[in-house]
């Protein structure tokens, strides 16, 4: 029989490491622009919210490098809120992750929301689903948007192959959604393998569990700091310093609230009114300068992007 240690050593050797990181080593890598960690906000679900969450950065004076918008669907703004959209976000100079729609939890067939058949993912059904959200995606390339969100490991591929085509601008980039349900080091060198800008891994992972795999893969990791009850809701501020220490580069995701998608209280639904994101954005803009406030309070060394990255997704409309 195979030690555990025999297993260990043949993981290594394929670039997985063998155990989490327990010495929670320094992460020698940074962003291109030296910095260690960014913000990321999602629910910007409207041209309004996004003006709000512009305007709360800059009175407050905190970068704010990435938006995950329109998580409702971006079908469901027309073009002329998609151009709005576009126009502030590159006025502003902050990163547009746009959710294309429609997605899986729209189509017809229903296991999705059996106890058991949601264990199976949010993988889209068939060719024609496939179609759709691509049609979706080179809308919003036309109007000037260059990131998207991906959930399904399949759509990630295809897309990646319709860059190499030359389908897709070769500017455009792709975050895996924290819905795609990795966790592990080999996971994220399947996500980067298929052609992930960055990534989001679950949650709720141990500092040792988020370092090694950041020992498997150079992209940057998204990582909650602020996820919502439905998530199980937690609150890892004071853990900022050391997530930025180890996983380096990091963007820390900010997404309080009672629901995101699904159940009570899922807030990123077209009948969500403008008003209610538009001031909790700006309360997640304040959120993000206390977790900035706390890192430099723990660890000053540690640097956080400057505003306007040259190489953030920011759109071109």
């Amino acid at each position: 029989m195979r030690s555990l240690k025999d297993v260990q050593a043949m993981m290594q050797a394929v670039g997985v490491p063998g155990r989490d990181a327990y010495d929670l080593p320094n992460s020698h890598l940074t962003f291109p622009d030296g910095g260690h960690y960014r913000m990321e906000i999602s629910g910007i679900e409207h041209p309004k919210v996004l003006e709000a969450v512009v305007d709360e950065m800059n009175k407050r004076k905190i970068a704010i490098h990435r938006l995950i918008s329109v998580v409702m669907g971006s079908t469901l703004l027309d073009d002329a809120e998609l151009r709005d959209f576009a126009q502030i976000a590159a006025a502003a100079k902050v990163e547009i992750i746009m959710t294309p729609g429609p997605r899986s939890g729209w189509d017809t067939g229903r296991q999705l929301t059996s106890p058991e058949g949601g264990l199976s993912g949010l993988r889209f059904r068939g060719s024609d689903q496939i179609s759709y959200v691509i049609a979706e995606i080179l809308r919003c390339v036309d109007l000037g948007f260059r990131g998207f969100l991906a959930i399904d490991e399949g759509l990630l591929w295809l897309l990646n192959e319709l860059k190499k085509r030359g389908d897709i601008p070769q500017d455009v980039v792709f975050k895996v959604s924290i819905f795609a349900g990795h966790g592990s080091a080999a996971g994220a060198r399947v996500l980067k393998s298929l052609g992930a800008s960055t990534f989001n891994p679950l949650g709720d992972l141990s500092l040792p569990q988020l370092g090694s795999i950041r020992e498997a893969v150079d992209i940057p990791l998204d990582l909650h700091v602020m996820l919502a009850d439905s998530f199980g809701g937690f609150n890892r501020f004071y853990d900022g310093a050391e997530m930025a220490r180890v996983c380096s580069p990091c963007y820390f995701k900010i997404e309080p609230g009672a629901a995101l998608v699904a159940g009570p209280g899922a807030m990123y639904k077209p009948w969500v009114g403008a008003d209610f994101h538009a001031q909790f954005g700006r309360e997640k803009v304040k959120y993000a300068q206390i977790i900035h406030e706390l890192i430099q309070a723990t660890n000053p060394n540690l640097k956080l992007s400057p505003h306007g990255s040259s190489d953030l997704a920011i759109p071109k409309p």
